[in-house]
């Protein structure tokens, strides 16, 4: 009976994360051509838009690019692709059998689905005693603070998810309920005063260089021995990695960064 719950829980952690990947439909591949920072390529979709039509060039679905997470996902929740997914389920575990103590949060959800997904894996091993923290201005990006700030991506719709979406996507998969917190509004005016104590896992997905450093310096020390930190744009966008080698310079600390895929990144704290 053991093992056939075992392979239950199995096969339920794998079909989530198919379908937050959006990897299972004969439509994974297909493509939103309205999901784009070019003025004038706006200007001409945009009258689509607000009759809610929507322009889709129907590509084949490239498995690699989607495990690597290299693509933007028509119907998928999350970008992070199945080997960034497959990091956060052995974090998870790691920091479950291990008892580390803390909760799990995010920094930067988009359409929420990693913490759909630590949510769901305290699901399937029934741990009822932590949270999981959602944290995003649920407005898109923020506009770049200089030229070092990151690439201005503030006025891509495509990534303006609001909070009554995202929970109603945390709803559509049954996982909406007080083991989940949200916080709205830009890093540096939610995290200082956030009502957060202890974290097993700190997962950092803000892009910028500010947005990056405002996680970090607000919730690096909170973040418990034998938990984990996962940076998932450290090798992608340099503004961030800059973020994390300055705050680990100043903190003087060392840790061993290990790859997870072609921009990911974590470390055991």
């Amino acid at each position: 009976m053991i093992a056939d719950n075992q392979e239950a829980i199995k096969l339920y952690i794998d079909l989530i994360k198919k379908v937050l990947t959006a990897s299972i439909y004969e439509e994974s591949g297909w493509e939103d051509k309205f999901c784009s920072n070019n003025y004038f390529k706006k200007l001409l979709l945009t009258p689509l838009s607000k009759n809610s039509l929507l322009l889709v060039k129907c590509k084949q679905f490239d498995k690699t690019k989607r495990q690597e997470g290299r693509d933007w996902p028509l119907f998928g929740y999350t970008m992070a692709g199945h080997l960034r997914l497959d990091n956060v389920q052995m974090c998870v575990e790691d920091v479950l059998t291990n008892e580390v103590p803390g909760d799990f949060i995010e920094t930067g959800v988009w359409r929420g689905g990693t913490t759909i997904f630590m949510r769901a894996l305290l699901k399937a091993y029934g741990v009822t005693s932590r949270k999981v923290w959602v944290v995003d201005s649920f407005a898109g990006l923020p506009i770049p603070k200089d030229k070092d700030d990151g690439q201005d991506l503030s006025r891509v719709d495509y990534l303006k998810v609001s909070l009554e979406q995202v929970k109603s996507n945390f709803q559509n998969f049954g996982l909406l309920d007080e083991q989940v917190e949200f916080l709205k509004g830009w890093f540096c005016d939610t995290l200082p005063n956030a009502k957060i104590n202890n974290l097993a896992i700190l997962r950092l997905d803000g892009d910028m260089y500010s947005s990056t450093m405002d996680s970090l310096s607000n919730l690096y020390h909170k973040v418990s021995k034998g938990g984990y930190v996962i940076v998932d744009d450290y090798y992608s966008w340099p503004s961030c990695r800059r973020a994390v080698t300055e705050f680990l310079s100043m903190k003087s600390i060392e840790p061993e960064i290990k790859a997870i895929d072609w921009t990911g990144a974590y470390w055991k704290v």
